[in-house]
């Protein structure tokens, strides 16, 4: 098995560009969420860099893996058994969670899986496994893709699986990231327009429908829509995070108090050094700061998609566009959240919240789309004709002229 290297297919540099933006990313990470999360980690009885210390070991975990995935050739995901796999191995551990003693249970969502001391979230590997299948699908069935019954029906019908296992838990916030990041590639995978916007309108009534349901069956999600609709209503009670939230982000002003700085960390603003970093970031570092973050995930977004487009075949483009778009979309849903623009889903912030498995899933597929980046020259004879990116297409054209 040809794991790092791939006849007919020249290699250069990495995109110096991208990885920079990465690095910057996690360096910026790791030093927010040091100061975000000390006097949590004081108030436990543990150190004070307890967590940033834990995050370093992830992010190193997480770099290693990047610079392994940076060698090994993308295509290796596009084999049939890696790419079902991507698929199947994820919903096997959503359903997991699901069973006594090994789910785990916390505010009112079971979203976690216990193997001994250590808990993760499976949706975790379904957003890198969704982004691998559809890619590896699209791909082999792009000439079908603008038929709805035989491209886009079976595509969806994938989709809803895990969808509904995720509803199920309930997260919502990871069922719309995913949604949303299959739909980007089902857009760019050639689908018939007229059906593509006829589905998103019905899909987005349902959507809707769905989330009025489930806010009467959860009590906890109604109580999140109530602080999003009127965040001071209970400032002592429901609305508290969200209160607290805009507390910071409204005291940092231009240029913030001061890195370590931040008032709202001393256990007034919950959740500091996971879905809402972002908050201590506005109030340590101000609208100049925030702006910066800002500005390193747009960054990260269009260089994503540069990368895609100069990609020599479709599984490339399409790998490169799903992975951007889910660390690009997850950034924005949570400074959204973060701001009060959309209700409280529990979304946590590429490369700055805590979570080992996040993050080394995050840079893992940072190192993926970097490996695309890294492909020079593709032989026409290695890739069919029907899965070469336009862009190799229109070179390959050019160079018979």
């Amino acid at each position: 098995m040809q794991l790092f290297w791939r006849r007919g297919v020249q290699y250069g540099e990495v995109d110096l560009p991208f990885f920079l933006i990465v690095i910057a990313l996690l360096v910026m990470g790791i030093v927010m969420m040091f100061s975000a999360s000390y006097a949590w980690a004081i108030a436990e009885g543990k150190e004070g860099s307890y967590y940033a210390v834990s995050q370093m070991k992830n992010a190193g975990l997480g770099l290693v893996l990047m610079l392994f995935l940076c060698m090994v050739d993308y295509h290796f995901f596009q084999k049939k058994l890696i790419a079902i796999g991507a698929y199947v191995l994820p919903l096997i551990l959503l359903v997991m969670v699901f069973i006594p003693g090994i789910g785990v249970t916390d505010g009112g969502a079971t979203r976690w899986i216990a193997i001994g001391s250590f808990n993760f979230q499976p949706s975790e590997t379904m957003k890198i496994g969704m982004v691998i299948f559809y890619s590896y699908v699209i791909t082999k069935n792009y000439d079908n893709m603008r038929y709805f019954l035989r491209g886009m029906l079976p595509m969806l019908l994938a989709l809803l699986v895990p969808a509904a296992l995720l509803i199920k838990e309930p997260h919502i916030s990871a069922t719309a990231l995913i949604v949303m990041t299959c739909i980007i590639l089902i857009f760019v995978g050639g689908v018939n327009l007229k059906q593509f916007l006829l589905i998103g309108v019905i899909g987005a009534a349902g959507a809707l429908l769905l989330v009025s349901i489930m806010s009467r069956n959860y009590d906890y999600i109604q109580k999140r829509i109530q602080s999003w609709v009127d965040p001071f209503a209970d400032s002592q009670g429901n609305t508290w995070q969200t209160c607290q939230s805009l507390i910071a982000i409204g005291s940092g002003g231009l240029f913030g108090l001061g890195l370590g700085e931040s008032r709202q960390k001393y256990l007034y603003l919950p959740e500091t050094k996971n879905d809402f970093v972002f908050s201590i970031v506005c109030e340590e570092l101000g609208l100049v700061g925030a702006l910066t973050v800002v500005l390193l995930f747009t960054l990260l977004v269009i260089r994503g998609f540069y990368i895609a487009m100069r990609a020599k075949d479709k599984f490339g483009m399409l790998m490169a566009i799903g992975l951007t778009s889910h660390i690009g979309l997850q950034a924005f849903f949570n400074i959204a959240v973060v701001s009060n623009l959309i209700p409280n889903t529990g979304i946590s912030l590429p490369f700055f919240s805590y979570g080992g498995t996040a993050l080394i899933l995050q840079l893992a597929e940072m190192g993926i789309v970097l490996n695309i980046s890294r492909v020079r020259y593709q032989s026409p004879q290695r890739v069919p004709a029907a899965e070469r990116a336009p862009q190799a297409e229109v070179q390959l054209q050019g160079g018979n002229a």
